[in-house]
């Protein structure tokens, strides 16, 4: 019996372990990425509203029935 249990404790260690590395991967990551710039007003001007684009369209023709 107690050898199960030396087993189990040794997966969830692993399983511990794993998860740790991937959280602090996660967090290196995250503080490495650049922040969002606020764009310039002459940028806002020109990606205001909807533009229908050729892969929008594509698709709006795709989908006619």
């Amino acid at each position: 019996m107690s050898e199960r249990s030396t087993r189990l404790s040794r997966r969830n260690f692993l399983l511990t372990v794993g998860a740790g590395g991937a959280a602090t991967a996660a967090a290196i990551v995250a503080k490495n990425s650049p922040t969002s710039q606020i764009p310039d007003k002459k940028d806002q001007r020109s990606t205001r509203g909807y533009h229908a684009s050729e892969h929008v369209n594509n698709y709006y023709r795709t989908t006619k029935v």
